[in-house]
């Protein structure tokens, strides 16, 4: 297989990818260049699996039909979120919801909010091998090696999940490995498990030869983990002085991901025009993983794509600050507003 690409800045503006799909319909209605919101948007990793629901929106002329011309850019790494749209980079982004709180509590004059989950039940995952010793136990964990990418969202919440599953963590060694050697650090068997987002990481060793059998992906929410993972961010002034582009913006996505939980090959197709790296049958595994395991579950089918439980998320909040205390849990756990979310019906799968 050939090496990961590099997580280069990938600007995806609609003038490239959607003026051919608007100008031959799909639903767009005409906007004049006065009536236009430009909106950039900061995706929370490269253009790989779950990046096929804003990709598919954005084709589909989802976006055009509301007023909005959305651009895309590939992240790298979902904690580093909040900062990037506070320092004006970015107007909207697909960010680490509990990358946000701590982010609410360490800067005080800033009210950067999330305003869609996307991420209902976290992905955070600690993904080992059974040739190595890993088991579904946590306990299996103990005298390996880890790779704990130092950025990720997922060793972001280490401190939590030792502390659930009470493991002895005097036993484990961690070596911080940067994203790109993950997968192949694992394959090779240089760490014997890895932090990272369970449907991804999953794919990729599957495509780095380790055999389906061999994988142990240790889903962090099967061990007590209560938090949510990624959500909508969108900034303080766009909310502010646009809210309707805000409410034009999620009620796109909404259509998206309708789309491509119907047919994932939109998801994947738009992913491979914009992704001369990516290999269909991966980005497929990977999107279907994470839509079936981390965007609908159980609760966003009963209840509507892109909400929150105030009870869960309060119980989160508890377990977050048990982990790290906050200096202000109350500001912090003012992360989320459903404000700008489309009526529940159209937001039920």
């Amino acid at each position: 297989m050939a090496p990961l690409p590099p997580r280069a800045s990938v600007l995806l503006s609609r003038r490239a990818f959607v003026a051919g799909a608007a100008a031959c319909g799909f639903g767009a209605r005409p906007a004049s260049a006065e009536t236009v919101t430009p909106i950039r948007m900061l995706l929370s990793w490269r253009l790989e699996g779950l990046a096929g629901l804003f990709l598919a929106a954005q084709e589909k002329g989802y976006f055009r039909a509301e007023g909005l011309d959305v651009s895309f850019e590939a992240g790298s790494g979902a904690r580093q979120t909040p900062a990037r749209v506070v320092a004006g980079e970015f107007d909207a982004a697909c960010g680490d919801v509990n990358a946000l709180m701590r982010f609410r509590d360490a800067n005080a004059g800033q009210d950067l909010k999330a305003v869609m989950m996307i991420h209902d039940r976290p992905p955070f995952a600690v993904i080992g091998r059974r040739s190595r010793g890993i088991s579904a136990e946590p306990a299996s964990l103990e005298d390996k090696k880890l790779g704990a990418p130092a950025a990720d969202a997922a060793f972001a919440q280490w401190p939590l999940f030792k502390v659930l599953t009470r493991i002895d963590d005097s036993r484990i060694r961690l070596e911080n490995i940067g994203f790109p050697v993950r997968e192949p650090m694992l394959a090779s068997g240089e760490v014997d498990a890895a932090f990272g987002f369970g449907p991804y990481s999953f794919a990729g060793l599957k495509a780095r030869g380790v055999p389906a059998d061999d994988i142990v992906v240790m889903t962090m929410a099967d061990h007590g983990v209560l938090l949510y993972g990624n959500a909508i961010m969108v900034s303080p002034k766009l909310a502010a002085d646009k809210p309707e582009a805000v409410r034009g913006l999620l009620r796109a996505l909404v259509r998206g991901v309708r789309d491509v939980a119907a047919n994932p090959d939109l998801g994947v197709q738009a992913i491979m025009r914009r992704n001369e790296n990516a290999q269909a049958e991966v980005e497929r595994e990977r999107l279907t993983l994470a839509l079936a395991q981390n965007v609908l579950t159980p609760s966003v089918k009963e209840h509507g794509l892109g909400g929150i439980d105030r009870v869960r998320w309060a119980a989160a909040l508890e377990q977050s600050a048990q982990a790290q205390p906050f200096r202000d849990k109350a500001r912090a756990g003012d992360a989320f507003t459903d404000a700008f979310l489309p009526a529940k019906d159209e937001r039920l799968f």
